[in-house]
């Protein structure tokens, strides 16, 4: 049977476990694909411990599958999918977990992988990447703007940076010292994560900046608001909606569409966008790559590599 790597409760690493699952067949508006590749991400891990995605509704039925973001090849379509058939090489959102040997995405939130376009880095695009191009696109600074990232040495981060320089800002990105040169060489100014963080932004930009995207959340977010000219440029991703929304900025706005899935993918076979793959493990090995980035350590992106070569 095939292999996928599950949660058996709520709670911590201690609920998981690889274990074999019936192959699942797709429902209406699905795509079933062999898995090649499954993005790890932060999210992954919060839903673990019972985090549920803005808008989710139901009970989550045991075992839950890990994992958001897949690519792989099309294995069978449902009820009124079109645009894909058996052996399209495709990216796109999981439905229901995509650490696995097989797994369900949504129609509607895949894409055709281009084919210069591996399938390690075609992981990493559904969730973070797309994160990314939908919060710097949300901002709409002009060019010549600063924009401060918070959290920018992670998967969303890093994307971000890369984004808005493609745009022509001027990025500000917060991340711990260690990825100083790293942040660097994606052409963003550091300044070091930790207390006193603000105080190092301020010779940066006097002035203030001109948008902030969070991917912290917490007290993070609320010093990072108080160095924004104006709240309605304050967007996060890593703070609840009510939270930011006292601060006067706003959650981003997540697209969800196969639009992003192919302009993010369009960035990254230009060489605008480098997803920065830092680790890759094979499936049997997802308990330390989800360690990796639930530890917050992670420097770029991480994923699992499934079944034939990615």
């Amino acid at each position: 049977m095939p292999k996928a790597y599950v949660f058996t409760r709520y709670g911590g690493p201690e609920t998981e476990a690889l274990v074999d699952l019936e192959r699942p067949r797709p429902g209406p508006g699905e795509v079933l694909v062999a898995v090649r590749a499954a993005g790890v991400n932060p999210v992954d891990w919060k839903q673990r411990t019972g985090y549920r995605r803005p808008g989710e509704t139901g009970e989550r039925a045991f075992p839950a599958v890990l994992g958001n973001e897949v690519a792989g090849v099309v294995e069978e379509t449902g009820e009124g999918v079109t645009g894909f058939a058996p052996g399209d090489e495709v990216f796109g959102t999981a439905v229901a977990g995509g650490y696995a040997e097989y797994a369900l995405l949504a129609a509607g939130i895949t894409a055709h992988k281009p084919a210069e376009l591996s399938f390690t880095d075609a992981a990493t695009l559904p969730v973070a990447a797309a994160t990314a191009y939908d919060g710097v696109h949300q901002l709409a600074l002009p060019a010549g703007a600063t924009l401060l990232v918070t959290g920018a040495g992670g998967g969303v981060g890093v994307a971000a940076v890369q984004i808005a320089r493609v745009l022509g800002l001027r990025v500000v990105g917060v991340a711990s010292e260690g990825k100083k040169d790293f942040l660097e060489s994606l052409g963003a100014v550091h300044v070091p994560a930790g207390e006193g963080w603000a105080d190092a932004v301020r010779p940066t930009a006097p002035d203030g900046v001109d948008g902030v995207y969070d991917l912290v959340g917490g007290e993070v977010l609320h010093e990072a608001a108080g160095l924004v000219r104006d709240r309605a440029r304050l967007i996060t991703a890593g703070a609840p909606s009510e939270e930011v929304e006292r601060l006067g900025g706003a959650r981003v706005a997540r697209a969800r569409n196969a639009d992003v899935l192919r302009a993010v993918a369009d960035l990254v076979v230009r060489g605008d966008l480098n997803p920065h793959v830092t680790l890759t493990l094979p499936l049997e090995r997802a308990a330390e790559a989800l360690h990796e980035v639930e530890s917050g350590h992670a420097r770029g992106k991480v994923v699992l590599e499934v079944g034939a070569s990615a």
